[in-house]
């Protein structure tokens, strides 16, 4: 039978692994942070730990700080457009969806939060997403309150001027993807340059594993002369599945089974479209074919 020390973890999985998540923007990293906390659980005193809630996100939040340094250096030299690991809606926890949370998993929020520090990235998502206390935020950080107070202020200001998380009617996001796919499949672009932004902007994420764009694309013409004209011919033996990634709805497509690309997008106030992410990278896309 699991001893208590073990349910104990088990139970604070599931909020570990989505902070993680959201702080390194990578689902593999996040499952390495939090096996690393589970690793020093194992080790540490406790009958001495008065909180273990409050010790296990503070021991998974300096690990992934530690970790989100590692990977800044490591995008420095990164091959053309960098985008969160894809992650599936079926994957969010119970407990996150009762939170509502789904929201602050999309990948133009995630990308977001790239414009934070490290410490302003983990004290907004432990205040605002996680509704952990300042006092609390503090000890995590080791630092005074005030000085998070600033932390979680300056990430909002951040993020409210960069215009975040905006998610239309489902049935808005579900007309944009049939769209989409006309546009590709039939290079029938009208319906959906009705719901792009004049502005909107084709991010594709290859790591240079693949052949994709590596810069991103901007403007209404060239994105839908893109999909149109050349994507079309790319993607012509793909199968498209829709599914729910990084909590809104997109595509998966697949050839031979496997996952070889995913499709999200961004949108402004107005519902209309501002980002469409590609993701292409197989190092990404492993988990979702397994």
């Amino acid at each position: 039978m699991p001893s208590a020390n073990f349910l104990r973890f088990e139970e604070a999985r599931p909020m570990l692994l989505g902070l993680a998540y959201r702080i390194l923007g990578s689902h593999a990293d996040a499952e390495d942070a939090v096996q690393d906390t589970f690793l020093k659980w194992q080790a540490a005193d406790r009958e001495a730990i008065d909180t273990p809630h409050a010790w296990l996100t503070t021991a998974c939040t300096r690990r992934c700080l530690d970790l989100l340094g590692n990977a800044h250096r490591a995008r420095v030299d990164y091959v053309g457009a960098w985008l969160p690991e894809p992650i599936p809606t079926a994957a969010v926890s119970d407990a996150e969806r009762s939170m509502q949370l789904a929201d602050s998993l999309s990948t133009a929020f995630l990308l977001l939060l790239e414009r934070l520090s490290p410490k302003e990235r983990a004290a907004y998502l432990l205040h605002e997403i996680f509704d952990t206390s300042y006092a609390e935020i503090a000890a995590m950080l080791e630092l005074k309150e005030p000085a998070c107070r600033k932390l979680v202020s300056r990430a909002r200001a951040n993020l409210q001027a960069a215009e975040q998380r905006h998610a239309p009617p489902r049935e808005r996001q579900q007309a944009l993807l049939e769209a989409f796919r006309l546009a590709i499949t039939e290079g029938a672009t009208a319906r959906l340059a009705n719901l792009l932004s004049a502005e909107v902007r084709l991010s594709a994420d290859g790591g240079g594993k693949v052949p994709t764009l590596l810069e991103p694309l901007h403007g209404k013409s060239a994105v839908l002369d893109f999909l149109a004209s050349r994507l079309s011919q790319y993607w012509a033996g793909y199968l498209w599945r829709v599914a729910d990634i990084n909590g809104g709805p997109g595509f998966m497509m697949y050839r031979e089974g496997s996952v070889v690309a995913t499709v999200t997008f961004g949108y402004d106030r107005s519902g209309q479209a501002t980002d469409i992410f590609i993701v292409r990278n197989p190092d990404k896309l492993t988990r979702l074919t397994s």
